[in-house]
């Protein structure tokens, strides 16, 4: 613990951290020593070094959710998914930073500054869950809770180079954890490997994969891999493209049938996503951003703002779409087993940079290719598959049925343990 605690001390420029919890996490670790020695081991996560994003409620330290309105904020209770891990021995490292409320793609945050790229110190994070995909990157802490509200636990992950899972919408716990959009909000595990995300994963959910061990030479024999070229492989960094589609090549080396689908109603996700999002976030948030608005930062006061301007109508017609949506993407997986495709578009942008390096704008950019299983609630997460040029990570998105996850994170693993890059940032 104390070497997990100098090294998030090493590294503060990286910015990845709200709160430190350095006395605390001395005591905890101590006291499991203890039980350790006397032979009372509470599983595998027995005194592991864990982060959690600082809008999952953690009992008797500042929640600040990235904001200046509860910047003072201290929870009398842990949020559920917080609560399994340290029922399972994990120990509370720090709270890590975030985008402004969650609201965004960059985490660059206007009140407790920008979580870094340890890949480069220049570029974002991505967000919203930046500063767990920082702190894991840079080897702090073996795990963090994140939230994926449009993309925010795939898109820091695929930016940073670590694996990060979306489960099924509801599968974990949202209590305790401050909304952003409540219907699209989901909570899940971030790791520097597949199998640390499965345990935490068990962890949370107490769910734990029993299904027989694949063979060896084919372990993805008869899983049908859909491969949508019309939405996930539109305008996508050449780099990304070519790193992506050889992660194809090895789901097919390992026995996948990699196969053509499409889903005709894909479109119609983008905008309706948006104005659920927009008109919740801004329900939630409606007293604050009415009577303290100059306690925003300038892009999430925007947002909140534009929501206030969404039409009952228009609510009610985008969960009406999103109906329609949920149904053909049900219709596609009666035909495939896993969607692959790419977690972002292009690699992490400079800091401040508008665009990415496919042509989008950042923020509509960032949340095309993961948004849609949030607007499905489908399951999905994002691991590394390759590098650009310049060295920055490429992250290849998986997404299954709802209640998939061990399927996924077997498909992840049996990627992971054919093709692991091999690197780590140079911090």
């Amino acid at each position: 613990m104390r070497s997990q605690l100098d090294r998030a001390q090493k590294l503060s420029e990286l910015n990845a951290f709200i709160s430190l919890l350095p006395d605390e996490a001395i005591a905890e670790a101590r006291r499991l020593d203890g039980m350790r020695r006397r032979g009372e081991v509470l599983g595998p996560l027995h005194g592991i070094p864990v982060t959690a994003k600082d809008l999952v409620w953690s009992k008797g330290s500042r929640t600040t959710s990235g904001s200046k309105i509860y910047a003072d904020f201290v929870p009398d209770r842990d949020a559920p998914a917080l609560a399994s891990l340290r029922a399972r021995g994990a120990v509370l490292l720090g709270k890590t930073n975030l985008h402004e409320l969650a609201y965004g793609v960059s985490n660059v945050n206007p009140h407790y500054g920008t979580a870094r790229n340890p890949w480069d110190r220049t570029r974002i994070s991505g967000g919203s869950s930046g500063g767990s995909a920082v702190a894991l990157a840079s080897g702090i802490g073996y795990g963090s809770i994140g939230t994926d509200t449009g993309g925010s636990i795939r898109i820091p992950s695929s930016l940073c180079g670590v694996v990060g899972l979306k489960p099924t919408y509801g599968r974990v716990s949202r209590q305790g954890v401050t909304p952003l959009s409540w219907s699209l909000d989901h909570v899940g595990p971030m790791a520097r490997t597949v199998e640390d995300v499965t345990l935490l994963y068990e962890a949370m959910t107490g769910e734990s994969d029993e299904a027989p061990e694949p063979p060896k030479s084919a372990p993805l024999r008869g899983l049908r891999v859909g491969l949508h070229p019309r939405y996930f492989f539109e305008n996508l960094a050449p780099e990304v493209d070519s790193s992506v589609r050889s992660a194809l090549g090895t789901l097919e080396s390992l026995g996948a049938a990699v196969v053509e689908i499409d889903v005709p109603e894909i479109e119609l996700q983008g905008a309706c996503r948006n104005t659920i999002a927009f008109a919740e976030a801004s329900c939630y948030h409606e007293k604050n951003i009415r009577t303290r608005p100059q306690d925003y930062g300038d892009d999430t006061r925007d947002l909140l703002r534009l929501g206030l301007l969404v039409p009952a109508t228009d609510y009610l017609a985008a969960l009406r779409v999103r109906r329609v949506v949920v149904a053909s993407f049900r219709r596609a997986f009666e035909d495939i087993d896993l969607f692959a495709a790419p977690s972002t578009p292009a690699a992490a942008p400079p800091i401040g940079a508008s665009v990415l390096d496919n042509g989008e704008e950042l923020r509509t950019g960032l949340l095309r290719l993961p948004g849609p299983f949030n607007t499905t609630g489908f399951p999905a997460l994002s691991l590394p598959c390759g590098f650009t040029g310049d060295g920055l990570p490429v992250g290849l998105q998986l997404a299954a049925a709802p209640r998939r996850e061990l399927l996924l994170l077997r498909v992840a693993g049996a990627f992971e343990r054919q093709s692991s890059p091999g690197r780590s940032p140079a911090v």
